[in-house]
């Protein structure tokens, strides 16, 4: 690794579905409040700045009948048994009337000391949708909802009183207090590579998440999201990339490890929904079944090898205009200590 000295923040997401391959039914981490908690914790002891806590009814991993934890309720408890770390919570807008969701957001903000952040995520799940109830819109209609959803929310946050009537929203003289205590509001992450997805996320949104690619694939979409915000007039946004981390002392065991996770045999119940996700998402590039096994791409990524190798991958990254790497690691704190030993404390060097 070059003298290079990395300011890129490192998060994880937390573990709410009990793991994050599709082909592996016993990760050795259970989806519990126990569990997340101590990994919470644990976290930003050992160099963490984040984490993301995804927003499922069902388990989208492991299979409909396995359990998977309630977003927001675990994001209200871990704010209040951890100090530092920021809480960026899945929010998916068909599922929140956004006069409430505001209300809980902000007062979890309060809870955390100003540590909460949003992923708007639009629903891709139209079984999950039926089973709970909820309306389930097209494509390019989530993401209409979506914009006047945050229309809401930020102006709910940012006003003594606030009213609003349009297509899918009536509020009248709408009034939230306490407002957040980050300014001038929580940060808004989201993701999406659609047309209709990447516009509203360079007008609305404060920073972009991508599945993962290669550095040089992230940099060209970072190029695109900055070209697009520049033309709405706003200021720079930040830029983040899912990861799947292997970090092993010699190549050939690290591609043992590769060959473990991506094994399509040996778990048929988490592919169920792979031609839901198919039909509900719109790709920039087609994903394997293979890939599929480990969750959001992560392979792409490349942090696969020894901590010399992972550690220059990351450098690639921060050159390509990423500001935070989004980590996945099965067994989660086992593979999170390895990675913080080896690859984190490289880049945390006065």
């Amino acid at each position: 690794m070059s003298d290079f000295q990395s300011g890129i923040r490192f998060g994880y997401w937390m573990p709410v579905f009990g793991g994050w391959l599709r082909n592996v039914e016993d990760e050795g981490m259970e989806a519990s409040w126990s569990y997340v908690r101590r990994l919470a914790q644990r976290s930003e002891q050992i160099g963490y700045s984040l984490s993301l806590i995804a927003e499922l009814n069902l388990n989208d991993i492991k299979g409909v009948e396995a359990p998977s934890l309630d977003a927001w309720s675990t994001a209200a408890a871990l704010a209040a048994v951890t100090e530092k770390l920021e809480l960026m919570v899945a929010v998916r807008p068909t599922f929140h009337a956004p006069a409430l969701f505001a209300k809980q957001a902000a007062n979890i903000d309060h809870i955390s000391n100003g540590r909460l952040a949003l992923n708007v995520v639009s629903s891709w799940w139209q079984q999950e949708a039926k089973m709970y109830g909820v309306a389930f819109d097209r494509h390019d209609d989530r993401y209409a909802r979506t914009s006047e959803w945050l229309d809401i929310v930020d102006g709910i946050w940012s006003h003594s009183s606030y009213s609003h009537s349009g297509k899918y929203y009536t509020l009248e003289e709408t009034v939230l207090e306490p407002k957040p205590l980050r300014k001038p509001r929580p940060l808004i992450y989201a993701g999406g590579e659609s047309e209709a997805a990447k516009n509203l996320i360079a007008q609305k949104c404060d920073a972009y998440v991508m599945h993962g690619d290669s550095p040089e694939t992230i940099r060209g979409r970072i190029d695109d999201m900055r070209a697009r915000r520049e033309r709405f007039g706003l200021p720079p946004m930040q830029f983040g990339v899912a990861a799947y981390a292997i970090v092993r002392y010699t190549e050939q065991e690290a591609q043992r490890e590769v060959a473990r996770v991506t094994d399509v045999k040996q778990n048929a119940k988490g592919y169920a929904n792979y031609q839901q996700w198919l039909q509900g998402t719109q790709l920039e590039r087609p994903v394997s079944i293979e890939e599929y096994s480990v969750s959001n791409r992560g392979l792409r990524s490349g942090l696969v090898g020894t901590p010399g190798l992972v550690q220059d991958q990351v450098e690639r990254f921060e050159r390509a205009g990423v500001d935070l790497l989004l980590l996945q690691f099965s067994p989660q704190l086992e593979e999170m200590e390895r990675f913080s030993d080896s690859v984190i404390r490289a880049y945390s060097v006065a």
